[in-house]
């Protein structure tokens, strides 16, 4: 057998093992938080050796199925369910692949803001609510926590728009350039005014005007593509 042989061998087996994991969880009726059998006892039932069956659980870890937690034990994650996720080796982003991921951003996030909308409750516009409560504690201070707070604001929108696909997918695209989206709050350097910009969003989704809430989020995501475009091109103009 080649290394290669042995190599395609070895991914094979760990992929049936994470498909033999998510099975005992389904059938076991296991849900987020609850509490996996130890990495001994799963080899001893699927007759492997345990560090066979532990990077099989890694791997799940990576797309965060599960949560490892050393001296603790393992754990179901809300995420075993989704359909979208995003790569757990961050890839440095290039301009233009940073530009693509923006323009994904403008096909989906309009869309997502005009069904949330649509389908506007209590419970959804009191957590956009609070995401821009946070933010606006922030505006003056802790960029950090302004960022966090103003991504909370965009993964709502997508909540409250009850389309899970479409969430998931957002959810995986802020993920993916969340250093990029900090850069991009301190070459913003307008806060009051970004944080206007997503409370004519939430005051849109509240009327339940869904061709108001499309209209400003796109305006608010092509300035903030704008602000990333400039910066791009102000970085290739001093590295030539």
């Amino acid at each position: 057998m080649t290394v290669a042989d042995d190599e395609l061998l070895r991914r094979s087996l760990s992929d049936a093992l994470i498909g033999r994991v998510v099975d005992l969880i389904r059938t076991e009726g296991l849900g987020p938080g609850d509490r996996l059998p130890s990495a001994r006892v799963l080899a001893e039932r699927f007759a492997v050796a345990t560090p066979t069956i532990r990077e099989a659980l890694r791997q799940l870890q990576a797309t965060g199925a599960i949560d490892i937690r050393h001296g603790s034990g393992m754990y179901v994650n809300a995420a075993l369910d989704r359909v979208v996720i995003a790569n757990p080796n961050l890839p440095t982003l290039d301009a233009e692949r940073l530009a693509e991921l923006l323009d994904a951003r403008l096909l989906v996030e309009p869309y997502l803001a005009g069904l949330a909308a649509r389908h506007r409750s209590p419970a959804t516009t009191a957590a956009l609510r609070r995401s821009l409560d946070a933010a606006e504690q922030h505006l003056a201070g802790d960029d950090t926590r302004l960022h966090e707070a103003n991504m909370a604001f965009h993964r709502a929108v997508a909540t409250a728009s009850g389309h899970r696909i479409l969430h998931e997918v957002l959810d995986s695209l802020l993920s993916v350039h969340a250093g990029e989206q900090r850069e991009i709050l301190q070459i913003f350097d307008d806060r009051s005014r970004d944080h206007e910009e997503h409370r004519s969003v939430l005051a849109a989704i509240e009327a339940g005007s869904e061709d108001r809430a499309r209209r400003l989020m796109r305006r608010h995501l092509e300035d903030v593509a704008d602000v990333v475009a400039r910066r791009m091109s102000t970085l290739e103009s001093e590295e030539r």
